[in-house]
């Protein structure tokens, strides 16, 4: 509670990749939050398919404070996504557009990031005051198809999840996406199964740097 949405799409904008974790044990969040956010990766949302993940966020939010902002992922309706940010998530994000859960959000101060994939959905999060829009499933929103929707939506902050990687994400970024969401390219399953962190440091960093790049040669 208490964040500032337009300073969370600022802090989006700046730093271009969200973590996108699932995780077996609940305690794992906060250490995990911690090795990304000293990797230069500060967005980390945690879908609501894990079980405890609502604590999960508790927690962290608790240790790390604003250090790191904490999301919640795969939220299909307005109750969980209240619950969320009671929880202390600062940004919602869904795989699809509910416009109940953009409002209810708002209503609560926290960013929305709803899922799309065609033209008339992602004018239509828009309209409804999406903060930015999510193209998934990323085998699909490919960077080609990121270029062609910048043609006639340049206003429209848009990123991709799924499927990316340290190779798509800085052709992502030269397409015109204000960041990437990534998955088990940044939180390996074998460094979190063995908690090793340095690892996923070292992958946050690696993600950091080759969106810089790439938006130095945009």
């Amino acid at each position: 509670m208490g964040h500032d949405r337009q300073a969370i799409v600022q802090t989006l904008e700046e730093t271009g990749v969200v973590a996108v974790v699932r995780i077996d044990r609940r305690a794992d969040l906060t250490k995990l939050a911690g090795a990304l956010r000293d990797g230069g990766v500060v967005l980390v949302e945690i879908t609501m398919t894990v079980p405890g993940a609502l604590r999960a966020i508790e927690d962290a939010t608790r240790v790390l404070g604003e250090e790191v902002l904490i999301g919640a992922g795969t939220v299909l309706d307005a109750a969980t996504a209240t619950l969320a940010i009671n929880a202390g998530a600062a940004f919602i994000v869904g795989p699809s557009l509910i416009p109940e859960v953009i409002t209810t959000s708002h209503a609560h101060g926290a960013a929305v990031i709803p899922g799309c994939l065609t033209p008339t959905e992602i004018t239509h999060a828009w309209s409804l005051g999406a903060d930015v829009v999510k193209l998934f499933p990323g085998r699909v929103a490919t960077p080609d198809y990121f270029r062609d929707l910048k043609g006639p939506f340049p206003q429209i902050k848009m990123l991709p999840t799924g499927n990316v990687d340290l190779d798509s994400a800085p052709k992502y970024i030269k397409a015109g996406a204000i960041a990437v969401g990534v998955g088990r390219a940044l939180v390996d399953d074998r460094a979190l199964l063995e908690q090793d962190w340095s690892l996923i440091t070292e992958n946050a960093r690696r993600f950091r740097a080759a969106v810089d790049v790439a938006r130095d040669g945009r």
